[in-house]
């Protein structure tokens, strides 16, 4: 099959530079030389290839793909929507992965060391396919906010982190959901970097549609993976 030849150049004003001052790390990895554009290969507009069959019945519901023996603490939600290309189409078939802290705001993750309780029962990953409209959708735990140590009391706002496979290499995507009213969102500088016009595209709506009665509370968030009205990059 043909690849894919006719993807437009990211639209950098949707996104945070690579170096953003108040947002430490970036200092120490950000480049501070011009990057070397290179035309796409075979392997940047065909890939990636990754086994859909690997994804289990239960990879799509954090709250039981980690269960030991009993139920994950915190509050139950659903997080659901569509992802699109550049041209507002459904992008179905699309490999999406996430990953969390727990409702204390710690992570499974040898380098967390929040002091904050692990939860047995809650593995803090997962992952999807979007169907033939280009909608997924996640059952799964609200994280807690954790302590980081960018700055003097800084906290992270309540966030899960999506990784997203389009058609090609450069169709992926990595970036943060975050959700609505969160009052530390005005004082993250990782949040705070990306460019005021784009920065509501990573807040989550809450839907009362989604909402399942007695169950789980219901958010939407949308993705786009290249484009004007691309979701910004955001990884931390």
């Amino acid at each position: 099959m043909k690849p894919n030849t006719e993807y437009t150049r990211r639209d950098w004003s949707s996104h945070p530079p690579y170096i953003v001052p108040d947002y430490k790390s970036t200092l120490l990895r950000g480049p501070t030389k011009p990057l070397v554009p290179l035309p796409h290969g075979l392997s940047e507009l065909t890939g990636p290839v990754f086994g859909h069959d690997s994804v289990g019945p239960l990879d799509h519901d954090l709250t039981r793909n980690g269960v030991r023996n009993g139920e994950p603490l915190g509050e139950r939600i659903i997080v659901t929507g569509r992802v699109m290309d550049e041209a507002g189409r459904p992008v179905p078939h699309s490999l999406i992965e996430v990953w969390q802290a727990n409702a204390a705001g710690r992570y499974i993750h040898r380098w967390d060391q929040h002091d904050a309780p692990l939860d047995p029962n809650f593995f803090g990953g997962g992952r999807t396919v979007t169907d033939a409209e280009g909608r997924y959708r996640f059952v799964t735990i609200k994280p807690g906010a954790y302590p980081w140590g960018n700055h003097h009391n800084a906290w992270r706002p309540n966030h899960i982190h999506f990784s997203l496979f389009g058609p090609s290499f450069v169709t992926r995507l990595v970036t943060q959901m975050y959700f609505p009213g969160d009052p530390l969102l005005a004082f993250d500088p990782i949040y705070q970097g990306i460019p005021e016009k784009s920065r509501e595209r990573l807040v989550s709506r809450f839907s009362l549609d989604v909402t399942e009665p007695m169950q789980a509370l219901g958010y939407e968030f949308d993705i786009v993976l290249r484009g004007p009205r691309a979701t910004p990059t955001h990884e931390d």
